[in-house]
């Protein structure tokens, strides 16, 4: 591949992609050449994954003629109904196409004018999502013996659901709480959503089952997106005993009006070692050259360490608010991947890696055919990755972080770590053999519990409690 850049210290990133490979494609020709199509799955993905990484480049550094090139040579190896990889590069060409539109207000308004945004569709894929992969039963199990455990002895229970969407947390914990030796507390749920009518369905559902039960319960529900929601507004009673669950949902509030794009300085040579490396396996790539690849880059440096956290001052007021509140418990579940970077190539190769993982799971654990995973995947999995990638400023929600990043957070405000025990542990372990969840593992670390794909942490829960501060 030396033969590809002007000399050791140029790169010829800045010039046609079709520079890059010598399997690239020429413009405008119809079909892949035809040794293309005799790839291998692993040899086509580790294709896609260097014109990926190529074209995402180039719409970095704004050459958009280049970048045009790049997304049609990939056009010809990506499809949502191929392999992992295939379907990821569908998406991830996708969300780069986004972008590039984006330069053009007028174009891409145009274009996305008549779309119809579907709140039912959207509950359909969270709800898919949760049906087909375990991740998130496993986030309420383990959220619920938190809670349970923090409340033993409460009589009046009152619990924060942010963006609550999901009766059957909730129906899992009034079914442990029924069955006290000295009967079942009051509990009070607090549901946030945007959407009023997935209020109201949670409403009719969990006093469908509390009335069942016997159990004393009241659903309040608050209309409101997380970040401008007033939590003084909330109005938790004296002598209840608060709870805080947040799944997926607290790292919206670190969207900011700054729409400033910065790109890494370092991008060309970091690009420029990746097309040196030797083939291997998308795994093995994906696990360790790509990290050790884009290390040296600065952003990467600022962005991804835990001393480089992003200051957030509408992140440290709810987070005081909270605190305020004193809540007996509040588990957070989170992404365990590092995607708030300001430069649109470390979070293009951060995502790569995430969601990489997340296809994979659903490659092994539900058939290619499936329909409902093809929703997961465009109406949830695709729209992440087109936020993470397309989006800038306040429109870019999905901003995951580590959980090294929100231990520095909470401690910060005053919260003290709640270890989560062996019987969360346990209960999870049960869920996964139970259902024959193969693949999936749970690990504990200083009393916080990661969801895995095989050894890959995907989402991280940790518990807090309300400390004084002296």
């Amino acid at each position: 591949m030396a033969g590809m850049f002007n000399g050791e210290g140029s790169s010829s990133v800045t010039s046609s992609p079709l520079q890059l490979f010598p399997w690239s494609l020429s413009p405008g020709i119809g079909s892949p050449y035809p040794f293309l199509r005799e790839l291998k799955s692993e040899e086509r993905g580790l294709c896609l994954i260097h014109l990926l990484l190529a074209c995402a480049n180039q719409v970095a550094i704004g050459n958009i003629e280049n970048a045009n090139v790049g997304l049609e040579q990939i056009s010809h190896l990506a499809s949502p109904d191929g392999d992992t990889m295939q379907r990821i590069a569908a998406y991830f060409t996708e969300a780069l196409a986004d972008r590039i539109l984006k330069s053009w207000p007028g174009l891409h308004k145009a274009l996305n004018s008549t779309k119809i945004l579907s709140v039912p569709e959207e509950i359909l894929a969270q709800r898919l999502f949760f049906e087909l992969c375990p991740f998130l039963k496993l986030a309420y199990v383990i959220t619920n013996q938190a809670i349970i455990e923090a409340m033993e002895g409460e009589r009046m229970i009152h619990i924060i659901d942010f963006k609550s969407c999901e009766p059957a947390q909730w129906i899992n914990l009034l079914q442990t709480l029924k069955d006290r030796p000295d009967g079942p507390p009051h509990v009070r749920i607090t549901g946030i959503h945007e959407q009023k009518e997935v209020l109201e369905q949670m409403a009719v559902r969990l006093t469908e089952e509390a009335e069942k039960w016997d159990i004393p319960f009241q659903f309040t529900p608050v209309v409101s997106k997380l970040e401008n929601l007033d939590l003084e507004s909330l109005r938790v009673k004296t002598g209840e005993a608060l709870a805080v669950s947040s799944v997926l949902e607290l790292h919206t509030i670190l969207a900011t009006d700054d729409d400033k794009t910065k790109t890494s300085p370092s991008a060309s040579k970091n690009l420029q070692k990746l097309l040196r490396m030797k083939q291997r396996t998308l795994g093995e790539w994906l696990e360790t050259d790509s990290l050790q690849v884009f290390s040296s880059s600065p952003d990467s440096a600022s962005v991804c360490s835990p001393s480089g956290l992003n200051p957030s001052q509408k992140m440290n007021s709810f987070l005081n608010a909270l605190w305020g509140l004193s809540p007996k418990v509040m588990v957070i579940t989170e992404q365990e991947s590092n995607l708030n970077g300001s430069g649109l190539m470390e979070r293009v190769l951060e995502a790569l890696n995430f969601y990489a993982a997340l296809f994979d799971c659903l490659e092994s654990t539900v058939s290619r055919s499936s329909i409902e995973r093809q929703r997961v995947e465009k109406m949830l999995l695709g729209e992440e990755i087109k936020n993470i990638i397309a989006c800038e400023g306040a429109e870019r929600r999905e901003r995951h972080e580590k959980l090294e990043k929100w231990i520095v957070r909470f401690e910060s405000v005053g919260f003290g770590r709640v270890g989560l025990s062996y019987n969360s542990m346990f209960l999870g372990n049960r869920l996964l053999h139970s259902n024959g969840y193969d693949g999936y593992k749970i690990k504990e670390e200083n009393g916080f519990l990661f969801i895995c794909w095989q050894d890959r942490p995907l989402f991280s829960v940790s518990a807090w409690g309300f400390q004084r501060q002296s």
